[in-house]
């Protein structure tokens, strides 16, 4: 049996972690949300419940992985003593393929518009129009290619693949939010993007949408529920201080969140300045892929020979937030292979690749039918009932003992800090209880 691997830096696994959680939503996701929920109160209430809702199910991850030193399927087997562990474990695996296999899609029409921006350089637009046209083709060949990526680093295991690109892509990331953000801020009609994203409307702050929005964005942005930081966190050395890691990783999620609500909103109204409509026929901003898709790549084309840069450098931000997320959803089904059925790595990697190809080629075939349905299915409902189970596993089931002595291995004082004393009440009986009732909220 081989070795098994572990982040070899503090820093590895703040920015592997971190990238995990920073995704396609964060960037734009989260600025929709707060330009459409009374702006900086938004972001108030956002940054509120991330800590009081997220990072407790966050601590409940790393501490299962970090104890259990195993992937999805062992761990909570481990922790429960029985088979439902088991069987949540498969069902956290599964969601997890479930949705990198409509995440590839999405990442494959970065990669597609990625492509065009830079060719559009050497050849004339007019004949790379297949790569923006929306077709099944293009779809398939664009998710192969993002998937090969994917596959390629986390075939590298923990230090040599996810730990080894991860610390040069979430830097990357950082660095083209900021220089795109301070570009667009001096762009015409940008002063009326900062408006609405920093000045608060403080009459919606308990609102019942903005609390639901505000909720299901902390909960989801950090990628719980499915096993991506509870297998990140059985790499983590036993000498490290959990709570604070675990606020690290909340820290830098949620300010790439702030940071790209400070690019995507201003760009938003730089667009309008240059006549590209952002508002429905309902009058709310334009979001989601009509957004990334539509709105951003027509201010672009707006700005003539300097748009076509601001192209490569936006689509290339895109596609690493994709990538950094991916690797961590492919690698929670490949640790089990590789440790329960005692596969290789190699093997175990691009076995699950061809098979999570498989799922997004049925999705690409049935398009309309399907790749809404299995968005909904995976984290409408899927993630925050495997939320609710975490958080059941380690306030109710699992001893608090173990749970004690894991966090005194990095932290010494542990049971005598504030997190101590807090945590274990309130991953017992605050977080189930939020987690539901947004459930609820979500599907009625």
């Amino acid at each position: 049996m081989s070795v098994r691997g572990e982040f070899s830096s503090r820093l590895g696994f703040i920015l592997a972690a971190a990238g995990s959680a920073v995704g396609l939503g964060n960037i734009w996701g989260f600025p929709s949300q707060v330009a459409q929920n009374g702006g900086a109160a938004f972001v108030l209430v956002y940054l509120v419940l991330a800590f009081f809702l997220a990072y407790p199910v966050l601590m409940a991850e790393l501490i299962i992985g970090r104890a259990t030193r195993a992937n999805v399927v062992d761990a909570l087997e481990n922790i429960t003593g029985s088979k439902v562990g088991r069987f949540v474990g498969f069902w956290g695996a599964l969601t997890a393929s479930l949705i990198l296999s409509f995440y590839a899609i999405v990442a494959g029409w970065m990669l597609a518009y990625l492509i065009e921006s830079v060719l559009s350089f050497m050849t004339d637009k007019s004949q790379l129009t297949w790569l923006l046209d929306f077709s099944v083709g293009r779809n398939w060949l664009f998710c192969l290619l993002f998937l090969i990526f994917t596959a390629a680093i986390v075939s590298g295991g923990v230090k040599q693949g996810i730990e080894k690109w991860s610390v040069r892509l979430m830097p990357t990331l950082v660095l083209l939010i900021v220089t795109l953000t301070i570009y667009v801020s001096f762009q015409e009609g940008a002063i009326d993007g900062w408006r609405a994203y920093l000045i608060p409307d403080f009459n919606k702050i308990f609102d019942q949408d903005l609390l639901i929005s505000a909720m299901g964005q902390a909960f989801f942005s950090m990628s719980l529920g499915v096993g991506t930081m509870l297998v990140y966190g059985s790499y983590i050395a036993k000498n490290e201080n959990l709570p604070v890691l675990g606020a690290s990783v909340a820290l830098v999620d949620i300010g790439v969140a702030v940071l790209a609500g400070m690019l995507i909103i201003p760009a938003m109204y730089v667009a309008q300045a240059n006549g590209v409509a952002i508002f429905t026929e309902t009058g709310a901003l334009i979001e989601g892929d009509a957004l990334i898709f539509n709105v951003l790549p027509n201010l672009f084309a707006s700005i003539g020979f300097i748009g076509v840069i601001i192209a490569c450098v936006f689509f290339a931000l895109m596609s690493i937030a994709a990538v950094t997320s991916s690797i961590s959803m492919l690698e929670v089904p490949v640790s089990y292979l590789v440790e329960n059925q005692q596969i290789s790595r190699n093997r175990s990697v691009w076995f699950m690749t061809a098979f999570i190809l498989t799922l997004s080629t049925i999705i690409i075939l049935n398009f309309g039918d399907l790749f809404g349905f299995v968005i909904s299915i995976t984290t409408q409902y899927s993630q925050p009932l495997l939320g609710v189970l975490m958080c059941i596993f380690v306030g109710w089931i699992w001893k608090r003992h173990h749970i004690l002595t894991e966090l005194k291995s990095g932290f010494s004082g542990a049971e005598h800090s504030l997190f101590w004393k807090i945590w274990p009440v309130y991953v017992k009986f605050v977080c189930p209880i939020i987690i539901a009732v947004m459930f609820i909220r979500s599907v009625i």
